[in-house]
């Protein structure tokens, strides 16, 4: 279970691969991260071929220069497994041990995690380089830390083994093949089977309900493998050191939320377009899953992250300079560094670690940009660090207790995720389905609740069902549910309950029309929710092009539907966003009902973003943006430490602008008071740190 060790202030810090560096160098590294505010470095996790450069062969002392270096200058130490990079001598002892892909080939080595890291043989080897270089270690008092693997769950292993293990996981889940081929549906296409044996491997399938328990399972490889490591290196740390691993948060096998109750806390690595993909005023597409854009979508992993545990977290790994490949060159505009640092420090994160330290000079990440470029001079991008590394020992004893602020709860569903990612609602603009469905629909309702100045807590659904509905509701005045497709009638019983005991529930899209197996449900649809919400349907349509859309709230100028819409039949809730005539015959956009002591609203659409920003001001029309007068490209996060409340006021633009603290503040960084009403200017590319005291900002 997650403990959240207590450690003071926010740990700064990057990975160093003194392995990577020329001789002679560690002393004038380390010298540097002093002058740079460093506190923590992240060693040893990427070179299992020079922890044991042959089988049985441990060179185990080339790290003991770097760990007493740091300790000598106060700087604390996370120590990595290598665990997800094996060497040349295991691929070519084992080549059993490769991961096949659902194509069913081999993944050819040269890259990093090719292995099925199931497999009991490459168990064995990982378990004694684990038990080698953690004994060696735990005891230097450098060490704070371990974090284990990294970014686990890179693939879907197709073995052999790994289905046989699936086959015997479905057998204790369901106990017959009977009770299989009625909960699966295996009437449909002859698919009943009358043994075990006979089920076919997952490479060829196209049944949904297949689908969301092979996921499942591929999840649980993940969380065991985790689970496994964390329980080896604990027979060695000491009690004031934690274990961790680093997520990356798109890895198919990742199921974040179980991942981390064997870990005593949440790390992971948020990494995002610079330049003008953190200015609030341009609009850059995503351009990939674990590839951020928009200073909306870096506060969304931020609540990602805090979603894990419900807790702060470690920020592994984050960006320097440029990231990606050679083509992909994007480093920061003056200033970003630090914006980028204090939106996830506001949003929970305890420790920012870049990756990486100098940047490298070989292997496929030559031009992934560390904090020294390829001369090894400090420049810009180093006083940048610096700078930021000063402000974070500033701000420390303002943090120690501190927890972000939250509006709304938006419901995070894994199953979902999954289950779309094969058998998908949305369709790309050329027709082809869109594998990322879940993700545009979390992601149309968290930017609309961002960029009109609402903070998210966003909570996995098994989290949600663990509470209390009423005590949520009055937690949380506002909930998201915005497309719980694979769902329990736990979770449509439990969002009723939330609503009647007064909270205001918004549900999206494809909500409750699936069961726990995909299946879709019975009854009209939002079943379980319809009568509370005053709507129902039975038809829907794929949107081709935007429907715009007029209503009795105040709504942006371009405001519309986007890919799909529910063809909604009121039966007691009030029209409060509607469709223009079209031929469809869909008529209600967005629709509210009175339920119990509390409300349900109806988005029956993906709303676009001047949509979902209008909804947000109806949902939530007080924020402590609106508070200090802040608006896009500004935004204001905040949250509470002990008897204060600490913000973020941050200039995601090329230009200067206003904003107006609602009561006496401190900017933390330079000691200067602010009375209530005076106007700060805030500089392009800026971030402020106030703190303002009482319960009120």
């Amino acid at each position: 279970m997650t403990q959240n060790p207590t450690f003071p202030g926010v740990l700064f810090g990057a990975a160093y691969y003194a392995e990577y560096q020329q001789p002679g160098s560690l002393e004038r590294d380390l010298d540097l991260m002093v002058d740079a505010g460093f506190t923590v470095i992240r060693v040893g996790e990427s070179v299992w071929s020079t922890w044991e450069p042959r089988n049985g062969e441990f060179d185990l002392d080339w790290l003991q220069p770097v760990l007493d270096g740091a300790h000598a200058r106060g700087i604390a130490v996370v120590l990595g497994t290598p665990t997800y990079a094996i060497p040349p001598w295991l691929q070519t002892l084992h080549p059993e041990i490769a991961a096949i892909n659902a194509d069913g080939r081999t993944i050819g080595w040269g890259a990093r995690q090719e292995m099925d890291q199931s497999q009991p043989v490459y168990r064995w080897y990982a378990e004694r380089i684990v038990r080698a270089v953690v004994q060696r270690y735990a005891d230097h008092p450098a060490v704070i830390g371990y974090q284990v693997d990294n970014e686990p769950g890179n693939n879907l292993p197709h073995n052999r083994t790994t289905f046989a293990a699936f086959v015997e996981w479905l057998r204790a889940r369901y106990g017959t093949v009977e009770r299989l081929n009625e909960e699966w549906g295996l009437v449909y296409w002859s698919h009943r089977i009358a043994e075990w044996s006979e089920l076919w491997t997952p490479e060829g399938n196209l049944m949904p309900q297949y689908q969301v328990e092979w996921r499942r399972f591929q999840g649980e490889q993940a969380t065991e493998l985790i689970r496994w490591q964390a329980e080896i290196v604990r027979e060695y740390a000491r009690d004031d050191q934690f274990v961790t691993t680093c997520i990356s948060y798109s890895r198919p096998q990742i199921s974040d939320d179980q991942l981390v109750e064997s870990l005593d806390i949440t790390a992971g690595n948020p990494y995002y377009l610079m330049q003008d993909g953190l200015s609030a005023d341009v609009d850059l597409p995503r351009q990939a899953e674990w590839w951020h854009t928009g200073p909306w979508a870096l506060y969304q992993w931020g609540d990602r992250a805090f979603s894990s545990a419900q807790e702060r977290f470690l920020v592994t790994e984050t960006n320097a300079q440029s990231i990606g490949g050679p083509w992909q060159n994007q480093p920061p505009f003056p200033g970003q560094i630090k914006q980028a640092a204090l939106a996830l420090v506001a949003r929970g994160a305890r420790m920012v670690e870049y990756w990486h330290w100098h940047t490298l000079h070989f292997g496929v990440e030559t031009y992934w940009g560390g904090v020294l470029p390829h001369s090894q001079r400090p420049g810009r991008i180093y006083r940048e660090v610096a700078e930021l590394g000063s402000t974070l020992g500033a701000l420390g004893p303002a943090l120690d207790d501190y927890r972000p602020d939250a509006d709304v709860l938006m419901l995070y569903s894994t199953d979902t995720k999954w289950s779309w990612e094969f058998y998908p609602p949305l369709a790309n603009a050329d027709g082809t389905p869109d594998t990322n469905s879940y993700l545009r629909i979390v992601d149309a309702f968290y930017r609309g609740l961002n960029e009109a100045g609402a903070q998210v807590r966003v909570q996995h659904t098994r989290q949600f069902l663990a509470e209390d509905p009423a005590t949520l509701a009055q937690r949380f005045p506002v909930l998201v549910a915005a497309a719980e497709y694979v769902t329990p009638d736990a979770t449509l019983d439990a969002l009723r309950a939330y609503a009647e005991a007064g909270g205001h529930l918004v549900l999206g899209i494809r909500t409750g029309y699936g069961d726990d197996l995909a299946r879709a449900r019975r009854g009209v649809a939002p079943e379980r929710l319809a009568e509370a919400a005053g709507v129902w349907y039975d038809e829907y349509s794929n949107l081709a092009s935007p429907l715009a859309v007029e209503g009795t709230i105040p709504l942006e100028a371009g405001a519309a539907g986007t890919a799909w819409t529910d063809i909604l039949q009121l039966d007691g809730a009030e029209p409060i966003v509607t469709y223009r005539d079209n031929e469809l015959g869909a008529r209600v956009a967005v629709s509210t009902a009175a339920a119990g002591a509390g409300r349900i609203t109806y988005v029956a659409t993906v709303p676009n973003r001047e949509l979902s920003r209008s909804l947000s001001r109806w949902l939530v029309p007080r924020t402590t943006a609106n508070d200090w007068k802040a608006s896009l490209p500004v935004t204001v996060a905040s949250g509470r430490s002990a008897d204060r409340r600490v913000v973020f006021a941050h200039n995601w633009s090329a230009a200067s602008h206003e904003i107006v603290p609602p009561r006496d503040a401190l900017v933390i960084e330079t000691g200067e008071r602010l009375a209530a009403g005076t106007p700060y200017l805030l500089a392009p590319r800026s971030v402020v740190v106030f703190e303002v005291s009482g319960s009120d900002a």
